[in-house]
């Protein structure tokens, strides 16, 4: 893989800690190569309502102090997408770095679409034809996740706006990223989980029971096992949770734990590989814009889940 010097384009970096760094749905890239860890996010001042600039992204030596903001990916003319720019992941794949990211549109349904760089921080390109979700369907939160046999998958949320009860889906995807193939496939609902509670929002009526689902990450254990994290509202507000595939492979059946691993106003997380072999979980908190930081917690593995490291506070 080729690396470039992350020279930013259009913005002076600086260098900070996570206290000073507004964004959402963390995301840790480890470049082993360079010793280098790369932060994406969601990092639009105002993603719900305010102007799609795009991503940006910081990088560091040490998980402590931060390079940035560096321009990770800026919209080309012509661009289908205007607004929403959502919860980006950047995956090593086939020696180039594959962002999955959520956007949307006027009158384009929101769903997932792969973008391409040579190097770890970018520039990032599209990739494929517009979003690789189903395009009828309201989508969000794409992640790659690549099988025992060495087969590519997006595992993906159906909105909860749309379905009411959210789902956790995955696809395959042809071997360079650039379509689906096959049909997807419900691998779980939210409302299947002991921990999660119905979302009270002003688009549901009183009489529907709605579930959230957002940001899945799969994780394969060192025992072969096959977790993955995904996020939901809980007792404590915004939590995020573990299943786990009863077959080991993506296509399950998922089992959900009954507690979240967090439970206090913060989630949407991922698991990183730190450059000394341990694991780092991710996850943003409070859940209020612009407030919301990314959290950095150490994690311990068994041989069926994850949990925080007892020294983390």
């Amino acid at each position: 893989m080729s690396h470039e010097s992350d020279t930013p384009r259009d913005l002076a970096p600086s260098t900070l800690r996570l206290a000073g760094i507004q964004i959402r749905d963390p995301f840790v890239l480890t470049v082993a190569e360079t010793g280098t860890y790369y932060l994406f996010g969601s990092t639009d001042k105002d993603i719900w309502r305010g102007p799609a600039e795009g991503f940006d992204c910081y990088r560091s030596a040490d998980l402590e102090q931060w390079v940035g903001p560096i321009p990770a990916f800026r919209p080309p003319a012509g661009f289908w997408s205007d607004r929403n720019y959502w919860a980006p992941e950047v995956h090593a794949y086939d020696g180039r770095f594959f962002m999955f990211a959520t956007f949307t549109a006027e009158g384009v349904r929101r769903g997932t679409q792969i973008l391409v760089s040579d190097a770890p921080s970018g520039p990032y390109v599209p990739w494929g034809d517009g979003p690789v979700t189903p395009r009828e369907w309201e989508c969000l939160d794409g992640t790659l996740h690549v099988d025992e046999a060495g087969d590519p998958w997006i595992v993906f949320c159906h909105e909860w706006a749309q379905v009411w009860d959210g789902e956790i889906v995955a696809q395959r995807l042809s071997p360079d990223l650039s379509r689906a193939i096959g049909e997807p496939l419900v691998l779980f609902r939210a409302s299947e989980a002991p921990w999660v509670e119905r979302l009270r929002h002003p688009r549901v009526p009183e009489d529907v029971a709605a579930y959230v689902t957002d940001g899945p990450f799969l994780h394969r254990l060192a025992s072969g096992g096959l977790i993955m994290l995904w996020s939901s509202f809980g007792g404590s507000g915004y939590a995020m949770g573990i299943a786990r595939s009863a077959s080991g492979r993506v296509q399950g059946p998922w089992v959900q734990e009954d507690a979240p691993i967090w439970a206090r106003d913060g989630g949407h997380g991922m698991i990183a590989r730190t450059l000394d072999g341990g694991l780092l979980l991710t996850l943003h908190q409070p859940n209020e814009t612009p407030l919301e930081r990314a959290v950095l917690l150490e994690l311990e593995e068994t041989a069926e889940t994850v949990r925080p490291s007892p020294r983390v506070a």
